[in-house]
C-alpha cells in the first residue's frame, strides 16, 4: 500500500497550488485588472492550501486507521489539547488554525471588491468560508485513513481567522482600489 503524507507533501501541495494559481492570475490580469486577478488567484491558492494542510495526513506512514479506533463524533471540548503543531515556527495549533484562514478572508474581500455586488458577495463569501471550515472538519471525521480529528475548536479558530482576514481585506480596499484596475474596452 502506498501512503502519502507528512509536512513535505503538504508543502509541495501548497507550492504546486501556488504555481497554478499564479498562472490563473496572470491569465486573468488583462480581463479584470491586477488587483482582482491577484486576489482571485490568492483566494484559489488559500482554499487549496487549507485543503492540503488539513486533509493530508500529518505523517506518511499512517496507513489504515481501524474503524473501531477512530472517533464517531466531533470533539465539543472547546479549547481542547493545544500542542505545538510546528515547533520550528514557535506557533501552536490554535494560532496556526487562525492564520490558515486569514488569507482566504482577505483575498475574498479583494476579489469581490471591484464590483458593487461585492457588498453582498463578501459577507456571503465569509459565510461560505465558515461552511468550508465545517466541511473540512466533517471530512476529517469521515476519512479515518488520514488520522485527523474533527474538533469544534478548530472550526471556531478557522472562522476567527477568516473574519480577521475579512477585516484586513476591507482595510486594504481603499489602498488597492480593485475597481480601478482595468481599462474599459474601446
Amino acid at each position: 500500500m502506498i501512503t502519502i503524507g507528512g509536512t513535505g507533501v503538504m508543502v509541495l501541495g501548497v507550492l504546486a497550488a501556488g504555481v497554478l494559481s499564479t498562472l490563473l492570475g496572470m491569465a486573468l490580469r488583462a480581463r479584470v485588472g491586477t488587483v482582482t486577478a491577484v486576489a482571485l488567484a490568492g483566494l484559489l491558492w488559500s482554499l487549496t492550501a487549507i485543503a492540503v494542510a488539513t486533509l493530508v495526513p500529518t505523517r506518511a506512514g499512517v496507513g489504515i486507521v481501524p474503524a473501531e479506533t477512530r472517533s464517531n463524533s466531533c470533539s465539543w471540548d472547546y479549547g481542547g489539547p493545544n500542542g505545538a503543531a510546528f515547533e520550528g515556527l514557535g506557533l501552536d495549533q490554535r494560532t496556526l488554525n487562525v492564520l490558515l484562514f486569514v488569507p482566504a478572508g482577505m483575498f475574498l474581500v479583494l476579489a469581490v471588491g471591484r464590483w458593487w455586488s461585492g457588498v453582498v458577495l463578501a459577507p456571503l463569501g465569509l459565510a461560505l468560508l465558515a461552511a468550508y471550515s465545517v466541511a473540512v472538519e466533517l471530512l476529517q471525521l469521515q476519512l479515518a485513513r488520514i488520522d485527523r480529528a474533527c474538533d469544534v475548536t478548530d472550526m471556531v479558530d478557522n472562522i476567527l481567522g477568516a473574519g480577521v482576514g475579512f477585516v484586513i481585506g476591507v482595510l486594504l480596499l481603499p489602498l488597492t482600489r480593485p475597481w480601478r484596475g482595468r481599462k474599459p474596452a474601446h
